[in-house]
């Protein structure tokens, strides 16, 4: 079975802010699921974050907004920043809140595109840059067919706009267009080496090069450098195999409404792992009601109904201290699926 691309990690538990760091197998590129607390992120894993997908702006979804900046300067970075309506305006108000009079003396530029959506396939888009002191710039509008923010050849991002108790809450989908995986015996075989050419000869295939295109293989081979060039069609049959992508889910701060439950069950359906709020007790569910969020019990039965195949329960409410556990359990009892496998604890 080929190794997943997507490689999470829950950052702070399932107690903590629920931050999830997303790595991308055989690329330095990440994605973070909200931008509570970082912290415990050492610096590497977060300058290989591309694109961030902030729910909403509570504290604890968007407090290390500053944290993240910080690490990111001066270093000459693209990132892609995805929100809720009004995204536009809190990232640039938390922008304001520093000086930048000395932007312009550096080479190194920090662009950031911050895009929100505003309604169903609608929304916004601006730019802000370090060396022009982070003034909005390019703003436009958008039209978002199917409310897909990014559709990069490798990955789509997908977006629905919940209700958390009258804020809007942006539940999140990525999905891998294609699995290429590259039979490193088979290479051997055919006396090819192995080299960046691998990842052009995988780009290739997700954009659906035709056959007869030709892909040039270079690679050293005992000092010396070796050419050769292949039909990708051949290369297709020879050493590759194509399987569906992997999709990774991730929904928090909403209510057990009709139109939330309808808009999740879509983000959530044919996903390999899903992150899911798991605020509350069942026992609580007035509570949780009133205050526009999930019970462990309802984040199963969403994930089930979906036909998940693994369920990562989040963000549970600290007022239950040392019953935390039960809000696994629970969560696990409604999701169990037709072997009684499939929750991962969000302990891993």
């Amino acid at each position: 079975m080929p190794k997943p691309l997507f490689q999470p990690l829950l950052v702070n538990g399932p107690e903590g802010d629920p931050v999830v760091h997303v790595d991308f197998l055989q690329t330095r590129r990440a994605l973070l699921f909200d931008l509570g607390n970082i912290r415990a992120l050492p610096p590497r894993k977060v300058l290989r974050i591309s694109d961030v997908l902030v729910s909403h702006t509570h504290m604890d979804h968007f407090t290390d907004f500053a944290w993240l900046l910080r690490l990111l300067l001066v270093r000459d970075i693209d990132l892609r920043l995805f929100g809720p309506p009004g995204f536009i305006r809190h990232v640039e108000c938390h922008l304001a809140a520093f000086e930048w009079n000395l932007a312009h003396k550096y080479e190194e530029d920090v662009r950031l595109t911050v895009t929100e959506l505003h309604s169903d396939e609608r929304g916004r888009r601006a730019e802000f840059r370090f060396r022009h002191r982070f003034a909005r710039e390019n703003e436009q509008t958008l039209d978002l067919p199917g409310n897909v923010l990014l559709d990069d050849g490798r990955i789509t991002i997908t977006a629905a706009l919940l209700d958390h108790q009258g804020l809007p809450s942006m539940g999140w989908s990525v999905q891998e267009r294609a699995h290429v995986n590259i039979w490193k015996n088979r290479l051997a075989e055919l006396g090819l080496g192995t080299g960046p050419w691998l990842s052009r000869l995988r780009q290739a295939v997700l954009e659906g090069r035709p056959d007869d295109e030709i892909i040039v293989a270079e690679w050293q081979a005992d000092g010396r450098a070796v050419r050769r060039e292949l039909r990708l069609g051949e290369l297709r049959r020879d050493v590759l195999r194509v399987s569906a992508g992997q999709k990774i889910a991730y929904v928090v701060d909403c209510g057990f409404t009709r139109e939330n439950r309808a808009r999740i069950a879509s983000l959530l359906e044919g996903a390999r792992t899903a992150f899911v709020e798991s605020a509350f007790l069942h026992e609580d569910i007035d509570r949780a009601t009133e205050r526009g969020h999930l019970t462990a019990r309802q984040a199963g039965w969403l994930a089930r109904d979906a036909g998940v195949e693994q369920l990562v329960p989040v963000h549970f409410s600290p007022r239950y201290g040392e019953r935390l556990g039960q809000l696994e359990v629970e969560a696990r009892e409604a999701f169990r699926d037709h072997d009684g496998s499939g929750l991962v604890s969000p302990r891993q």
